[in-house]
């Protein structure tokens, strides 16, 4: 089903609204309670220690992974030719086999992992900052900069809803092919694609904001708004960018990976990168089509776990299922 521009606004906007929320009778602050639900959530769970696995595949595999990843070690003994369609499968030594040219599958898989989450975070960044900068200034002129902030907003939410009505992955394509190949580009592209959404999201949570009894209170007792803003406005309102953030990490890895397997990627191919293995393995689909099949299936689960525990925490956080 295709999503409007209309319905992504909607739903960036509602997501939004969680910052204006306050602690509960009991006076259990929000994280606290948030915590306490996404501990009995079962998707959170999981989500979890999928997440757990990657990063720890990520961060410690690469040291210890039995084979060089561009080491061409089938070539070198003879047992792959892959011009006469001889590519053995899984074996003791080998537990995923070897790719096209001989290399070892299952540590470049495991080596691979740190690239999909270096891209994955570092394009969350981006968007994050650039997002953050750009909601920021549009929430505090909305809700603290009278008249004149009103059409700093209005200026800059029209910028906003332009990059929104682009599908995301075909901005990221137009962003990548103007930059050329590269890993730095995809970082780019893909944060480019996140910043609307983070812009839409931090202003309409700061607008919520200024209409807080405490921004009244300190607006009454003569404190500079841009103050109010940098200090009071803006650490209230990121609840629902931190969720955002996790769920935009899932929709991250997917695109760079679809940017790589578009060859917008990382041009040399023997770094090992989940998307550029996918794009390797066409040509050998009918001989070995595992070799596509093993970072695809990484692909789906890392960004299964990122959109379980991004949507458990998006619910932890929303005040209508909170009793």
């Amino acid at each position: 089903m295709t999503i409007t521009p209309g319905k992504k606004r909607e739903k960036i906007d509602r997501l939004a609204e969680l910052a204006a929320v306050r602690d509960d009778e009991r006076g259990v602050s929000l994280w606290q309670e948030a915590f306490r639900r996404l501990r009995r959530n079962p998707a959170a769970i999981v989500g979890a220690v999928i997440l757990a696995l990657f990063v720890l595949v990520a961060v410690v595999g690469p040291f210890l992974v039995p084979y060089g990843a561009t080491d061409s070690i089938g070539i070198r003994e003879g047992v792959v030719k892959s011009g006469q369609g001889i590519i053995p499968g899984p074996s003791g030594d080998h537990w995923l086999g070897y790719d096209h040219q001989g290399r070892d599958v299952f540590s470049r898989m495991i080596v691979g992992a740190r690239q999909t989450l270096l891209v994955g975070v570092v394009s969350t960044l981006i968007g994050l900052a650039v997002g953050a900068l750009i909601g920021g200034v549009a929430g505090a002129a909305a809700g603290l900069g009278g008249r004149w902030g009103r059409w700093v907003d209005s200026a800059l939410m029209r910028f906003v809803d332009m990059l929104l009505a682009l599908p995301s992955l075909l901005l990221a394509v137009s962003v990548a092919a103007l930059l050329g190949a590269s890993l730095t580009t995809v970082m780019i592209a893909v944060g480019v694609v996140s910043v609307p959404v983070f812009a839409r999201l931090l202003r309409g949570s700061m607008i919520s904001q200024s209409n807080s009894d405490y921004v009244l209170a300190a607006t009454s007792l003569g404190v500079k708004r841009s103050r109010i803003a940098l200090t009071h406005v803006v650490p209230n309102s990121l609840a629902p960018v931190i969720v955002q953030a996790t769920l935009t990490l899932a929709t991250a890895i997917i695109e760079a990976a679809a940017l790589s397997f578009l060859g917008l990627g990382n041009p040399d191919s023997t770094i090992p990168e989940w998307g550029v293995m996918l794009a390797d393995a066409q040509p050998y689909l009918g001989i070995r089509p595992a070799l596509a099949i093993y970072p695809a299936v990484a692909i789906i689960i890392t960004a299964l776990g990122f959109t379980l525990l991004g949507e458990a925490m998006r619910e932890a956080l929303d005040p209508k299922l909170r009793k």
